[in-house]
């Protein structure tokens, strides 16, 4: 499916780009570590307009 023709096509130029943001995605995201102060969210405050 993915030969030398197929990755010269402005499609497997997309699939490429696709592929190569998901890694990077995959490897930003694997350095950000939630602390319990941003893991969960403090207490709302609603107010009824009436």
């Amino acid at each position: 499916m993915f030969d030398r023709r197929f990755l010269q096509t402005p499609l497997g130029l997309a699939a490429m780009a696709s592929v190569a943001a998901m890694a990077l995605f995959v490897a930003l995201s694997a350095q950000i570590q939630a602390t319990p102060a941003y893991a969960s969210s403090g207490p709302v405050f609603t107010t009824e307009l009436a």
